[in-house]
C-alpha cells in the first residue's frame, strides 16, 4: 500500500489543484457573459450587414472594372484563414477547429491548389508549424484587446492579397458559439463576395441608386464585407474561447473532487493498516514477555 505521508502530499497538491481550476472557471464564466454580450450585439448588424453587401454584390456582377472584390477567378491560390487561441486549456477548443482546417487544407491540395495559411492565434500557430504548413501571415495579440480596428487591419492585408491577384479565394475557419458547452466549427467562404437573390433580382430587376457613383460605394462598401465578416468571427470565436474554458475548467474541478475522495480513503485505508500492524506488534511484544 501506498505511504501515508505521500498520499497525504498528493492530496494537498489535487487541493491546490482544485482552487486554480475553480478560479480559472469564475474568470472565464465572467469574461464568457462579457462576451456573449458582444455577439448577441453584433449579429443583427453584421449579418444585415452582410445581406445588404451580398445583394449589391449580386447586382454588381462579376465586372472586375467596379472592384477588384467582384472578381471570380479560377482558385489556384487559396489562403485559409483559422482562428484559434493564443492560450490553451480549453478542452477541445483549439484542437477540433485546428484538425478541422488541417483537412479542408489536405482537401484542397489534393485538389491541385496552392494553399496558405494565416493564423490568428497561437495555438493554431504551432499546430500548422509542426506540420510543414506555409503560413504566411501571423497574428498575434489580438484577442487582448479586440476591436472592430484590428479586425479592419487584417481584413485590409487579405484585401490587397486578393485584389493584387496573389489570392484566388479565401476560407474562414472558426468556432461558431452556441452555449457554453456548445460550439460548432464553421468553414465558409470569405472571398470572393458570394452573391445572393439573384433569382429575384432576376425576375425583378431593380437596381440602387448610386451616389456619388456605384464604383465610389462599391470601393467603401466591398471592403466592409470582409470586416465585418471578419469581427464576427472573432468575437463568435471569442465567446468559444471562453464557454470551452469554463466547460474544461468546471470538469477538471469535478475531477479533482472525485480525486481528493479517493485519495482521502486510500490515506484511511493506509492510516487503518498501519494502525493494526502496530497494534499487532505490540500485542506480539507483550505475549513474548509473558513468555
Amino acid at each position: 500500500m501506498a505511504n501515508l505521508k505521500a498520499i497525504r502530499t498528493r492530496i494537498a497538491s489535487v487541493k491546490n489543484t482544485r482552487k486554480i481550476t475553480r478560479a480559472m472557471k469564475l474568470v472565464a464564466a465572467a469574461r464568457l457573459r462579457k462576451a456573449q454580450e458582444n455577439i448577441t450585439r453584433m449579429r443583427p448588424y453584421a449579418l444585415a450587414t452582410i445581406d445588404m453587401i451580398t445583394a449589391l454584390a449580386a447586382r454588381a456582377g462579376e465586372d472586375e472594372a467596379l472592384h477588384s472584390l467582384l472578381a471570380r477567378r479560377e482558385p489556384k491560390n487559396v489562403m485559409l484563414v483559422v482562428l484559434t487561441s493564443d492560450r490553451g486549456l480549453a478542452g477541445a477548443f483549439n484542437s477540433g477547429i485546428s484538425k478541422a482546417a488541417f483537412r479542408k487544407y489536405q482537401e484542397l491540395v489534393e485538389a491541385g491548389m496552392q494553399v496558405s495559411v494565416a493564423v490568428i492565434g497561437r495555438k493554431g500557430g504551432d499546430y500548422f508549424r509542426r506540420r510543414n504548413v506555409p503560413i504566411t501571415h501571423t497574428f498575434s495579440n489580438v484577442y487582448e484587446t479586440l476591436s472592430y480596428k484590428k479586425a479592419s487591419e487584417i481584413g485590409d492585408q487579405i484585401v490587397i492579397d486578393y485584389a493584387s491577384h496573389e489570392l484566388d479565394a479565401v476560407y474562414i475557419c472558426y468556432n461558431e458559439f452556441k452555449s457554453a458547452i456548445t460550439q460548432k466549427i464553421v468553414i465558409e467562404q470569405l472571398l470572393p463576395i458570394e452573391p445572393s437573390g439573384r433569382d429575384s433580382i432576376a425576375a425583378n430587376p431593380v437596381d440602387f441608386v448610386y451616389e456619388p457613383s456605384q464604383q465610389a460605394i462599391l470601393s467603401t462598401i466591398l471592403p466592409l464585407y470582409v470586416n465585418v465578416e471578419l469581427y464576427r468571427a472573432l468575437l463568435e470565436s471569442v465567446a468559444s474561447e471562453h464557454g470551452a474554458r469554463m466547460t474544461a475548467m468546471d470538469n477538471a474541478t469535478n475531477n479533482a473532487v472525485d480525486m481528493i475522495a479517493a485519495l482521502t480513503l486510500q490515506a484511511n485505508r493506509a492510516r487503518q493498516a498501519a494502525i493494526t500492524t502496530e497494534l499487532m506488534e505490540i500485542i506480539g511484544g507483550a505475549e513474548a514477555l509473558k513468555g
